[in-house]
């Protein structure tokens, strides 16, 4: 365990294994204890890091509007000081988006991306086809928004889960602890609902980036997740795409021993290869 200064943070982060260097970048409302079960599995072949993104648990505050922009140089920040590039970056949802924005700004860091099911909503904000889905997204977030606003931090975690993340009934299946996490992390939340660039991509970027990257996703999870994937396989030209059956939004949790079984299969190929 420790802690090192990047910019206006001080990240806290977890290091585990030899070899290749690979990021594991969490999603929303949560931290690094999301990749808990298969840094073990992954730490047999990769220098693994994990990390609390900033306002995160462990990773310390800022006071004025974040954006992922920060995400993104925090992360350049962490690969570099802690000397992993190129490095294998595997991010889930917000993560995701967070580690496909870094290769296409910086893709001299970058071994791999492998991303689960990034949330680039507007990437669909122009097919009719999703319109009621986007309205419906809106809907809940805006509940999700309100709740946190007045200060009820575990209404909002359990509406996020139970009606966005997971589905239905989720939020009482989870074990204490990770409800916990989703609580003191609420107010990341709403920063991120702050951040107009928070859930886009700019594929015209993307199609700049080159270098590997493992497109994932859970046969389980809504369908706007497999039509934005669709669009940003288009545009990477070296994409390959992965589906679990059985899976949902949070393979690391649900599939771990698959899920890392399919990652060192492919980055390990891939740097034999490179």
């Amino acid at each position: 365990m420790a802690v090192i200064t990047v910019g206006d943070v001080d990240m806290f982060y977890e290091e585990a294994g030899r070899g290749p260097g690979l990021v594991l970048v969490h999603g929303s409302w949560v931290d690094h204890h999301e990749w808990d079960q298969m840094v073990p599995l992954l730490a047999k072949h990769f220098r693994v890091v994990s990390y609390d993104r900033r306002g995160h648990s462990k990773s310390s505050l800022t006071n004025h509007q974040g954006s992922v922009h920060e995400d993104v140089e925090d992360l350049l920040a962490l690969i570099r000081l802690l000397r992993l590039d190129p490095a294998v970056v595997m991010g889930n949802s917000f993560g995701a988006l967070i580690a496909l924005r870094l290769a296409a700004a910086h893709p001299e860091v970058i071994a791999a991306i492998v991303g689960h099911e990034p949330p680039g909503l507007w990437l669909l904000a122009e097919d009719l086809a999703y319109s009621e889905v986007l309205q419906g997204f809106t809907t809940h977030v805006g509940d999700v928004a309100e709740a946190l606003k007045a200060g009820n931090n575990a209404q909002g975690a359990e509406l996020f889960v139970d009606s966005i993340a997971l589905g239905p009934g989720s939020w009482e299946r989870l074990p204490p602890d990770q409800r916990e996490t989703f609580v003191r992390n609420a107010p990341t939340f709403l920063d991120e609902l702050g951040d107009p660039d928070g859930l886009s991509l700019d594929l015209g970027k993307l199609q700049g980036y080159t270098g590997p990257v493992l497109l994932t996703q859970g046969d389980q999870s809504p369908p706007m997740f497999a039509s934005i994937l669709d669009r940003l396989q288009l545009a990477l030209p070296n994409a390959q795409r992965v589906t679990w059956a059985g899976a949902g939004h949070v393979p690391h949790l649900t599939h771990p021993h698959e899920y890392a079984e399919t990652v060192i299969k492919y980055a390990v190929q891939d740097d034999a290869a490179s």
